[in-house]
């Protein structure tokens, strides 16, 4: 089974959430979690954990042996990115920046050898046990790098081959394609928002991309206490999902934030809402052992 924990809208809490509902279902399940917000990961911090099993994400790139290239165009006609263009006597070039890896210019080629496969780094993968009884699968983007796509479904691909009962997974704000990836086969979303303008207008855009996935969602909804809930319920309602819990703001879960300390595993009266927003989820699921 997976689950999924995103937002529309970044600083809502959802890594917060993410990490914290973990270390609650990892009670009844045996787990993973998965960090799929590449280009900002820190569910490492939250559990206080540093990063460990480092595996490289490479993207294919080409590079032209010209002395076998006969100038016929086919690798630039062929890539949909732009990536290679050609001077006026064929000669293609590489724009790095624009290459997506999908290695149709060396597909199409008609001289054997014309066209090598280099490679380009995008990121890492890491695989991290943690002292809470699961493994964190974390993803992290090459600083500089624009494509995220390809670190996501690695890390992804890492965390399914654990081959756990369970798998959480954390997505990255927004909803790029990236964050529909990470998506990919949950059989429950946990929005996390919050009742401001932004948070309803962005929760709004999540609501609408687990509609078109046909994904079943529920509302989580973080610091509750700064503007109206019931615009969140109201919101929640069109589009047939549940609010399944109110977390106000605290000063508690801040300070558990820096300390790298999850706050359900505390005498804090908010760790009583994680593990609320853990047994929903598991009712929701079917239970659990």
């Amino acid at each position: 089974m997976q689950i999924a924990v995103s937002g529309g809208k970044g600083g809502t809490g959802k890594s917060t959430v993410a990490v914290n509902l973990a270390i609650a279902l990892s009670e009844r399940y045996n787990l993973a979690l998965a960090d799929l917000d590449v280009e900002a990961p820190n569910d490492h911090l939250l559990l206080g954990v540093e990063l460990e099993n480092e595996e490289s994400v490479e993207l294919f790139m080409p590079s032209f042996d010209y002395q076998k290239c006969t100038r016929c165009r086919k690798c630039a006609e062929a890539c949909e990115e732009h990536a290679i263009i050609t001077m006026r006597d064929g000669t293609p070039f590489l724009m790095p920046n624009l290459c997506s890896g999908c290695a149709a210019c060396e597909i199409v080629c008609p001289v054997p050898g014309a066209i090598l496969a280099g490679k380009k780094l995008m990121g890492h993968t890491y695989l991290t046990e943690t002292p809470y009884g699961f493994p964190l699968v974390t993803g992290r983007l090459k600083e500089g790098e624009e494509r995220a796509m390809p670190v996501v479904v690695h890390a992804r691909k890492r965390a399914v081959e654990l081959g756990k009962e369970l798998l959480i997974v954390d997505t990255a704000a927004g909803t790029s394609n990236t964050v529909s990836k990470a998506l990919e086969d949950s059989e429950l979303i946990v929005a996390v928002t919050e009742p401001t303008p932004l948070g309803l207008h962005d929760g709004e855009l999540i609501l609408k991309l687990a509609g078109l996935m046909g994904i079943p969602t529920v509302v989580v909804v973080n610091r509750s206490d700064l503007g109206d809930v019931e615009k969140v319920r109201t919101l929640a309602e069109r589009y047939g999902a549940e609010v399944i819990a109110e977390i106000p703001y605290s000063e508690s879960i801040i300070r558990s934030y820096v300390e790298g300390k999850p706050i359900v595993l505390t005498s804090h009266p908010e760790a009583a809402l994680f593990r609320e927003i853990a047994a929903r989820v598991g009712e929701l699921l079917g239970g659990g052992e």
